[in-house]
């Protein structure tokens, strides 16, 4: 944030305090989602590297056009279950299992969590899959012999029949692919694999709190319907990886790299995690994740009242939550504390 010259930044008055004022900031959620805008996965402990959450948006789901498709376009994707089975004597590492909404007369399968280079060697890869303004490689998944479907069909029809579309499924490549620089970050040097455009997304519980808040005072107005006087907005519905408590609604926003660990001291002395951009939000949050229905209100026209103009880069997009990307490796647990290193100035 560019102040110009003589100006004083608006938290010079935390700059010089331990942690910038913050006395307990906590990891209260964790989240993964395997499959690009299917269902995540609460997690109390999870790896990752500069590329993101260990599993994270590894998979994703592309129509006839090598176009990656989401609850944008078909809001019941979130109803899709991707689980991650952990078999250290497999040679995959594990499996992913992938079930359906049981009245959708689908049937779960299986692929390798980890498919060696044997496997890879036998699936047709797709060099350029579109997702939003860059090209993605991606292999077609198929089920191993030691895990067939119980109808003998592929994965990607399966998901075609739940998804009325013809579609396939896709394990993410070995091409790197580049995350965009930011105003923050005009020298960015990261990559990542089918996340929207950065590895981890972090946001404050108490964002969700405050949403709520806003939204209560707009009932029965721009179809926001009377349900919403008392129903309680989801934090997985904005689709965080790291979810914290402790810091104040939206506070993430004046960050510019924060540390987690077991304590404080670890938090400070771990690798750190930069926060690249704000997280300019579209219509996804409107989708239910428990039943998969997209609301024609809530939350995109609350946000529209209150969260639009905080970020120069995206003035008419309402922005929650922010975009990170992590140093180095290391791993994250429930409970961790988390220690703000820099604030934007």
């Amino acid at each position: 944030m560019n102040l110009g010259i003589g100006s004083v930044s608006p938290y010079a008055d935390r700059l010089n305090k331990p942690n910038f004022g913050y006395e307990d900031i906590k990891v209260s959620k964790l989240l993964v989602h395997p499959i690009k805008s299917c269902r995540g996965t609460s997690v109390q402990s999870c790896r990752y590297t500069p590329e993101g959450f260990e599993n994270d948006r590894r998979w994703a789901i592309i129509d006839e056009k090598h176009v990656v498709v989401t609850a944008r376009e078909k809001a019941k994707m979130v109803l899709i279950t991707p689980k991650v089975e952990v078999a250290e004597n497999s040679p995959h590492g594990g499996f992913l299992r992938v079930s359906f909404p049981k009245d959708s007369g689908c049937e779960e399968f299986m692929v390798p969590l980890r498919p060696t280079e044997e496997v890879l060697s036998t699936w047709k890869l797709i060099d350029a899959i579109k997702l939003w303004n860059s090209s993605v490689d991606g292999y077609i998944c198929e089920t191993l012999p030691s895990m067939p479907t119980a109808s003998g069909r592929s994965p990607s029809s399966i998901l075609s029949e739940y998804l009325e579309a013809p579609v396939q499924l896709v394990y993410k490549g070995g091409r790197p692919r580049p995350c965009d620089e930011t105003s923050s970050f005009p020298e960015l040097k990261a990559t990542t694999d089918y996340q929207d455009g950065y590895p981890l997304l972090v946001l404050s519980e108490e964002n969700v709190e405050a949403v709520e808040k806003e939204l209560r005072g707009h009932v029965g107005t721009q179809g926001i319907e009377e349900r919403w006087t008392t129903d309680k907005i989801l934090v997985e519905r904005f689709r965080p990886n790291i979810v914290l408590r402790g810091a104040g609604p939206f506070e993430e926003d004046n960050w510019e790299e924060i540390g987690i660990g077991t304590d404080t001291s670890t938090a400070a002395s771990n690798p750190g995690i930069l926060l690249v951009s704000k997280c300019a939000r579209c219509l996804l949050p409107n989708v239910c994740t428990e039943t998969g229905v997209r609301d024609k209100a809530v939350p995109f026209k609350v946000l529209m009242k209150f969260r639009t103009g905080v970020d120069p880069e995206n003035k008419w997009k309402p922005c929650v939550g922010c975009n990170g990307v992590p140093l180095a490796e290391g791993v994250i647990s429930v409970g961790d504390t988390v220690v703000v290193r820099k604030m934007i100035v």
